[in-house]
């Protein structure tokens, strides 16, 4: 490592441990210990608001972003050495955003650059919380097959239609949805990639509840929605480009690429639970599940290095998304195993009566959401093994 690195790191270290609340290096236990962000979020405690604004006006809710857009402009190198740091403190992110893991690469490379200034510095801040609209009742896995529709009018785009899974979109302020406006044109080809306020006339939200007991996802409809015409990202026609680079990011996101984990390990938990006295075969699933999650976080971080290399990610984002949904099932599995009984409860006097059983239960929509594990499986056996036949 070079002497500025090393430099760079000594800074980092003194900066963290004097600007780090307590508080925020406590592990995540609950839905509000995450910071998301936006217009009307409410934060858990003051010092999670101070954590998020100094990290924020340091720039490194976006380390690698460029310092024009709310940024800290830091090298790849510096990058990883700030989440080492934050990882050897177990200090949490300061702001969890769809803005940050999704939309932010694809404004980078797609959006003009009043876009960029208008939405970028926002997101790295935290002041807006974004949603995605790509998924409708009839256009899942077949994405292309979307018919929300917005037609120009003047200086307007009019929107029309249904999407389904929207995740948090009753708590979103803004959305980056796929529409079609060309409905003549081969159906990958008619599709532009627009941003809206949610508080635009003619959008509403109905959360789907789960079998978890949560609802994260929505039904969002869209009733003659009037879209000024700059919202539109890109060119006309050419938003599924966009879109296909977006999902890349969302599958890395839901793999685990977005930071470090700052929930306890299933071996701390294990040992608060159990003691010294862990059943052999249990201890030995728990050592090798935690073996492939260093494995994994490793191959994680060659990839962004190929990636930052110039040499993308592309397929190798289904790889992520997979395995990292197996590892995710995996521990909350394990979990309910070292907890025994005690971990069918579903609801108590005690705080946190029932979390571990609604996790393991919304685990399994992690095998759906961004692209189900069988079509992960498909893009992996073609486009990364080039399986004959596949």
């Amino acid at each position: 490592m070079t002497a500025e690195l090393e430099a760079f790191r000594a800074e980092t270290q003194a900066w963290l441990e004097a600007n780090c609340p307590p508080e925020m290096r406590q592990p995540v236990k609950r839905e509000e210990d995450v910071c998301w962000g936006g217009r009307t979020f409410v934060f858990s405690c003051p010092q999670q608001k101070l954590w998020l604004e100094r990290m924020a006006d340091k720039g490194w809710t976006v380390p690698e972003w460029p310092k024009a857009y709310g940024g800290g402009g830091l090298s790849r190198e510096e990058a990883k050495i700030l989440a080492a740091e934050m990882r050897a403190i177990r200090a949490r992110p300061p702001l969890s955003s769809f803005g940050i893991w999704m939309l932010g690469p694809a404004l980078l490379k797609y959006g003009s650059e009043a876009q960029k200034l208008e939405h970028l510095p926002k997101i790295a801040r935290g002041e807006i919380r974004w949603c995605q609209g790509y998924s409708e009742p009839g256009a899942g896995s077949d994405l292309a097959s979307l018919r929300t529709s917005a037609v120009r009018e003047g200086d307007d785009f009019i929107v029309n239609g249904q999407k389904v899974w929207t995740s948090y979109a009753d708590k979103a302020d803004w959305i980056f949805c796929l529409v079609r406006t060309d409905p003549d044109a081969p159906k990958h080809l008619g599709i532009s990639f627009l941003l809206f306020d949610m508080a635009s006339e003619g959008v509403s939200t109905s959360p789907i509840r789960l079998i978890s007991g949560a609802s994260p996802f929505c039904q969002t409809f869209f009733d003659n929605v009037r879209v000024p015409v700059g919202n539109l990202m890109g060119e006309a026609g050419k938003g599924w480009d966009i879109a296909k680079y977006l999902l890349t990011h969302e599958r890395e996101m839901i793999g685990g690429m977005d930071g470090a984990d700052t929930r306890a390990s299933v071996s701390q938990i294990a040992k608060k639970v159990l003691g010294e006295n862990i059943d052999p075969l249990l201890r030995a699933e728990i050592v090798r599940h935690e073996i492939d999650a260093w494995a994994f976080l490793l191959t994680m971080e060659r990839v962004k290095d190929e990636a930052k290399a110039g040499q993308g990610t592309g397929a190798l984002s289904s790889m992520l998304k997979y395995y990292g949904t197996e590892l995710n099932k995996q521990r909350t599995e394990l979990l309910m195993s070292v907890n025994g009984s005690d971990s069918l409860t579903w609801e108590g006097e005690a705080e946190g009566d029932g979390d571990l059983a609604r996790s393991w239960l919304r685990s399994r929509a992690n095998s759906i959401e961004g692209g189900t594990s069988e079509v992960q499986l498909n893009i992996i056996a073609k486009r990364v093994l080039q399986l004959p036949g596949a």
